[in-house]
């Protein structure tokens, strides 16, 4: 069988990788816009800590942290190490007793059905400071030791590296579909026409505009997020640091490298305007220096810029549409694309071959009536 995959972030990539794997042929394409959500994207793989009460989202999100383990040792043994994934634990930190309660009370329900989840256990404040320098000394901690952090770019060309060792063809250049009798039946690319048996729609942000010649009106619209890479002084060991999730949107991730990435901010409305702007680094940096004023010498190393896919609600668009044979469509990961993404790509790999899927896809519909907010 033959699959176009349109689009190669992290879903495009890890349905390209599962389906190589199996055996398909497999040719991914992509245009390489400036500002692909996965090259900038800092990945925590935590979601019994979220906010999120969406148990349509968190069945995604369960299984999306479960699937990384069988998922690192599947591209070991690709000859791929370097993929940018560390279990290093996370702390949701606050300095109110009453919140810490209510996070360690769902985290322990949650690890009834997850054994991922690890050890849980709560931190004083110095405790919590020794896992995490820089931590303000008023934040007492849930600790989970199931949490892990991911490198969206390292993971993601892994995968690319590994689909292509088992066969999988990478093109660069914009695709559009060709539909024949109500069925999709290739793409044309720089010219060319590549004939498929079945293509996914893997593009982020601009699926909506790869769709609209097919009539298919895509609830999806570009986000922006700014997220700093700050380099601590002094070649600090950063390796072992936790993820750090304050009760907000934001977060701490520690890298290898003495880093530390902060951010992000959620800019709905703001198309594919691709520039670092002030008030979205004064947002980054003061809330990352309210959380870790130990921060407050590092150096400004680097700041990226992602367009998160951003559908209709909290759910992916995952699925097939009943108009177009041979058509999936999987996107709108939003602000949990690394959670998410490489568990969404095997299931996108799955539908493109007609296998039967374990999970109830209803509720991911990528044409559900909903308005976009």
């Amino acid at each position: 069988m033959k699959v176009i995959i349109v689009g190669s972030g992290i879903v495009g990539s890890s349905a390209a990788y599962h389906l190589a794997r199996k055996g398909a042929e497999v040719i991914i394409v992509d245009k390489f816009h400036q500002g692909q959500a996965t090259a900038a994207g800092a990945g925590i793989v935590c979601p019994w800590i979220s906010k999120v009460e969406n148990p349509d989202w968190y069945a995604l999100a369960n299984r999306g942290a479960g699937y990384y383990p069988t998922l690192i040792t599947d591209l070991k043994e690709d000859g791929e190490s370097g993929v940018g994934y560390s279990l290093v634990g996370a702390i949701a930190v606050s300095n109110d007793p009453n919140e810490l309660n209510d996070i360690e009370q769902k985290v322990r329900r949650n690890k009834e059905d997850r054994k991922e989840v690890g050890e849980i256990s709560r931190l004083t404040s110095k405790e919590a400071q020794t896992l995490f320098p820089p931590l303000r000394d008023d934040l007492e901690a849930v600790h989970v030791t199931g949490g892990a952090r991911v490198d969206g770019r390292l993971l993601t060309n892994a995968l690319l590296r590994a689909a292509e060792k088992h066969g999988a063809i990478l093109h660069t250049g914009e695709a559009s579909i060709i539909v024949t009798n109500n069925k999709v039946t290739g793409i044309q690319l720089n010219g060319d026409v590549i004939s498929a048996d079945s293509i996914i729609v893997t593009a982020g942000a601009w699926s909506k505009q790869l769709l609209s010649p097919l009539g298919i009106d895509l609830q999806v619209e570009p986000q922006r997020g700014q997220i700093a890479h700050l380099k601590l002084q002094d070649d600090q060991d950063t390796s072992k640091w936790p993820v750090v999730l304050p009760q907000s949107s934001h977060y701490l991730v520690s890298f290898d490298d003495s880093r530390v990435v902060v951010g992000a901010t959620r800019e709905t409305g703001s198309g594919f305007d691709y520039r670092v702007t002030a008030a979205g680094i004064k947002e980054i940096m003061e809330e990352a220096l309210l959380v870790a004023p130990g921060l407050s010498d590092s150096t400004l190393h680097d700041v990226r810029i992602g367009f998160r896919p951003a559908g209709p609600d909290i759910l992916p668009l995952l699925g097939t549409i009943s108009s177009l044979d041979g058509l999936v469509i999987a996107t709108g990961l939003g602000a949990s694309g690394l959670t998410l993404g490489p568990y969404v790509g095997l299931l996108a790999g799955d539908l493109a071959l007609g296998e039967e899927i374990e999970l109830d896809l209803t509720p991911y519909n990528p044409l559900r009536d909903t308005l976009v907010r």
